[in-house]
């Protein structure tokens, strides 16, 4: 647990000075999107977890070390991440691959020859099920990805986070997304807030909110249709996918055997790493997970 716990509350990464745009999405919300630009054709676009931003280190960490080997790198937020709250009833999900190819569009019109995709936990599983979704047709400018705590089978890594060994982490998650509940519901009236009082698991908070706001019946309706583990083997570009075998709130579906009938992706299950932590203590400060997401895209 400690792993997981020192780098989120200790970790400061120095010398990042993002350019923030705001696109407008086909439905009339937002993104924000936060660049580090040098005029590289190259571009890593980093997805963040569940409840994270493009502020929060292990994303500025990995920004900052493709920026420093000469790409561009482009640290998205979901809908209402960004510090403000999005226009639209929907939210954000593990599953909502529209807007990550919206970013994905929006790299190429700027003229990249090489975009490549790194994930972490909730948005490595969106990253997963975008490259399955898009298989043969994604655009020959994506090369390649890598993904790190990656939580492949949805409906039991929620019931692996919602044990009571990761009560603080589970309660942590929860209170914050139901305060985005209370937000919008201020200006948006028809969500109800009166079920948050009642809610004490992040399940059930699937099932009155994340699953009826996105079209699914609920919440293991939900799990089913955006779990990245069905979407694995319709992936047609190379894909490292990265779980420490000590990560609290991985079940042990989300650690496959192989993919013999893939020849595009790898996994690596590490002994020690914990949920998005990877941390090693080097001259250099940097983690494990940047310098092997380095490796893994240079090899190209």
């Amino acid at each position: 647990m400690l792993e997981t716990i020192y780098p989120s509350l200790f970790r400061k990464v120095q010398g990042i000075n993002y350019e923030r745009e705001r696109i407008t999405t086909p439905d009339s919300d937002f993104l924000d999107l936060d660049w580090l630009t040098q005029g590289s054709k190259k571009l890593v676009i980093i997805s963040h977890g569940l409840e994270g931003n493009s502020d929060r280190s292990y994303m500025r960490g990995m920004a900052k070390i493709f920026y420093a080997h000469g790409y561009d790198s482009l640290a998205w937020n979901y809908r209402g991440c960004s510090g403000e709250m999005n226009r639209q009833l929907r939210f954000y999900h593990s599953g909502a691959t529209d807007d990550l190819d919206y970013i994905v569009q929006h790299a190429i019109l700027r003229g990249y020859d090489e975009i490549n995709l790194v994930g972490f936990s909730l948005g490595g599983n969106l990253t997963l099920k975008y490259l399955g979704e898009q298989a043969d047709r994604l655009n020959s400018k994506v090369k390649k990805s890598v993904v790190f705590s990656v939580p492949l089978h949805l409906r039991s890594s929620c019931e692996k986070i919602s044990e009571s060994s990761n009560w603080i982490y589970s309660q942590r998650f929860l209170q914050s997304l139901k305060k985005k509940v209370l937000d919008k519901s201020e200006i948006m009236p028809e969500i109800d807030r009166k079920p948050l009082k009642k809610i004490k698991t992040l399940i059930e908070f699937d099932n009155i909110y994340t699953a009826p706001l996105h079209g699914y019946h609920d919440a293991f309706d939900y799990y089913e249709q955006c779990s990245a583990i069905h979407f694995l083997s319709n992936i047609q570009r190379p894909t490292l996918v990265v779980n420490a075998l000590n990560d609290p709130f991985l079940s042990k579906d989300c650690y496959p055997n192989s993919m013999s009938n893939s020849t595009y992706i790898s996994f690596e299950y590490p002994e020690r790493g914990g949920h998005v932590g990877f941390a090693q203590f080097n001259k250099n400060g940097l983690y494990w997970s940047e310098l092997r997401a380095l490796q893994s895209i240079q090899s190209l």
